[in-house]
């Protein structure tokens, strides 16, 4: 299963970075054709310069990247991206044809822009909250919760919240037995419940 990240400049680290181990952890755990495939996507395939300077090698970019059947658009610094058109209409491009599309914190807003959330019960960053509900008032945006799942619609508070989510992703795809596993090889205390 591939399993595509989006990032972008001043993107948060743990937003990518918890998902990114969760998924790669979760795979030492499984046989060679069950193992999951874990990328990082940016616009271009330039470095990305993430939250605090930390600089990100994508792995593909918009051009380059294979199937993508699970994609995770992250929060940050995101006003700037919400602009961008062709931003924008890659990842409503890419949701059409993923089988579940997640957000972790302000994620949420891209996720809004590109129309892949409209009316759904939703979830971001505790002090983003306000502001999502003004920007997109169809939504129905949940506070004090670590996700929200619709079905094929993911969405979680922040930063730390995407370790949540993905753990509960992991258990939806393969098993619970196998996300528990996975938090205790990660050392996490995982809210199993959203």
């Amino acid at each position: 299963m591939n399993i595509g990240i989006y990032i972008y400049e001043e993107a948060e680290v743990l937003d990518f970075s918890g998902p990114f181990e969760v998924f790669s952890v979760a795979s030492r755990f499984l046989k060679e054709n069950e193992k999951f495939n874990v990328f990082l996507i940016s616009e271009t395939y330039k470095p990305v310069k993430s939250r605090g300077g930390y600089s990100v090698n994508p792995n593909y970019s918009f051009s380059n990247h294979p199937e993508i059947n699970i994609l995770i658009v992250v929060g940050g610094i995101h006003t700037q991206e919400v602009k961008k058109d062709n931003v924008i209409k890659w990842i409503k491009n890419v949701s059409k044809k993923s089988k579940v599309t997640a957000s972790v914190c302000t994620g949420a807003f891209l996720l809004a822009q590109a129309k892949v959330i409209t009316d759904h019960t939703v979830t971001t960053h505790w002090e983003d909250i306000n502001d999502l509900k003004k920007d997109y008032p169809t939504l129905n945006v949940k506070n004090n919760v670590r996700w929200v799942d619709e079905g094929n619609i993911i969405t979680s508070a922040g930063i730390s919240a995407g370790i949540d989510m993905s753990l509960h992703l992991v258990s939806t795809i393969i098993n619970e037995k196998l996300a528990i596993k996975t938090a205790k090889q990660m050392d996490f205390d995982w809210t199993r419940n959203s």
